[in-house]
C-alpha cells in the first residue's frame, strides 16, 4: 500500500468517521450485513475463540422488542437507524473450538474454568466488535455504538434460551451529517500512554 492510499484509508476509517446519532432513510441489505460479519470475523481472538455473536434488528417489530431496554436518550436514534446490532458474546464459545482451533483439548480448559471463560468471552468479543466498527466504516456505513441500555432486559428478551449475553448496541446505516455533534476532545499521547 502506498503512502497516499494509506493516508486515504486513515482519513476514511478514523479521522472523518464519527459516531452518528441521526440517520438517513437508507436501508442495508442482508448481503451487506453478511459481508460486514465476514470482515469482522477475521479479527484476532485468543485461541481463535470467536465469541462475538450478532443479532441484526432490521424491522420495526424487531426494534420494538428492544425499546423497553433502551435509555431515553437512545430511543429516537435507535428507532431511526436502518439496523441496530445487538453485539453479544457466547458464554459457551468453547464448544466451537473443535472447529476453530487446532487443539481440541482447549475446549476442556475453558469448560473447567468459568472465570477464565467469562473474561475471555467479554474481552475477545470486544476485540471483534472493534473490528466490526472498522469493517462497517470500510463498507461505507456509519456507526452509533452505545451502552445506554439494560442488558438484563435485552438478554431476557433476545437470549433467554441461549448462551448469548449482550455486550453493547450499535446502530448502523448512513448517518445524517446535519445531526452530528461536535467532535469531543481526545486525550493526548502523553496523557494516555507510557513508553517504558
Amino acid at each position: 500500500m502506498d503512502d497516499e492510499t494509506r493516508a486515504a484509508a486513515q482519513r476514511s476509517l478514523f479521522h472523518e468517521a464519527r459516531t452518528h446519532n441521526g440517520w438517513l432513510n437508507d436501508s442495508i441489505d442482508a448481503a451487506t450485513l453478511r459481508t460486514l460479519y465476514e470482515l469482522a470475523s477475521l479479527s484476532p481472538t485468543a485461541m481463535n475463540c470467536q465469541p462475538m455473536r450478532l443479532v441484526f434488528l432490521t424491522s420495526a417489530s424487531a426494534k420494538a422488542r428492544l425499546v423497553p431496554a433502551l435509555s431515553p436518550g437512545n430511543l429516537e436514534k435507535t428507532l431511526a437507524a436502518p439496523v441496530t446490532a445487538i453485539v453479544a458474546y457466547d458464554i459457551r464459545f468453547y464448544e466451537w473450538l473443535r472447529k476453530t482451533w487446532h487443539n481440541p483439548a482447549a475446549r476442556d480448559t475453558f469448560a473447567a474454568d468459568e472465570a477464565l471463560t467469562s473474561i475471555t468471552a467479554i474481552r475477545n468479543s470486544s476485540i471483534q466488535a472493534g473490528f466490526l466498527i472498522v469493517a462497517a466504516r470500510a463498507l461505507g456505513l456509519d456507526c452509533g455504538p452505545m451502552s445506554g441500555f439494560d442488558s438484563v432486559k435485552v438478554d431476557a428478551e433476545f437470549f433467554s434460551d441461549s448462551n448469548w449475553r449482550s455486550n453493547f448496541l450499535c446502530n448502523l446505516g448512513r448517518g445524517d451529517p446535519s445531526r452530528l455533534l461536535p467532535r469531543q476532545p481526545r486525550l493526548e499521547f502523553d496523557e494516555a500512554c507510557q513508553l517504558l
